[in-house]
């Protein structure tokens, strides 16, 4: 599949790790370095414009290893962007760490991966049809 970009940018478009990746790295644009206070949050501009085809979306998620070694994750995740936005993608970025991060220019920030999507049509009905797990909800399957 093709989709369309703008790269404002000082850096090279995402692009997949390996063969196999799922998510492409999104790098934040920066004029000067942002520094992320503990459970402080900020909106990290990419300086990527892009225009999905229809019925697909942009998931915007955390790196796992950022998240694991920094504690820095998204707020909102994933982020979507719609198939007809054309702003900059902007990263919410949180420091949920005790310690101050300093997000630098071109750093990998964040991944997206595109997926494909469906809308629903409601259908209002009186009664839903049974399952074998009902109305059990959180923690209903247990733990082991």
């Amino acid at each position: 599949m093709k989709i369309q970009i703008i790269n404002k940018s000082k850096h090279a478009l995402p692009c997949y790790a390996t063969s196999c990746s799922a998510g492409m790295d999104l790098r934040a644009n920066l004029d000067e370095p942002i520094v992320l206070k503990p459970l402080q949050r900020c909106l990290v501009p990419t300086g990527l414009y892009i225009a999905l085809p229809e019925g697909y979306e942009a998931q915007i998620r955390p790196r796992s290893g950022l998240a694991l070694k920094k504690g820095i994750t998204l707020l909102n995740t994933p982020g979507t962007i719609d198939a007809d936005y054309r702003g900059e993608i902007g990263v919410i970025l949180v420091n949920l760490s005790t310690e101050d991060f300093t997000v630098e220019d071109g750093e990998r920030i964040a991944q997206m991966v595109i997926a494909r999507y469906e809308q629903a049509e409601w259908q209002e009905v009186e009664v839903l049809d049974e399952t074998e797990r009902g109305e059990g909800g959180f923690g209903h399957t247990g733990t082991k």
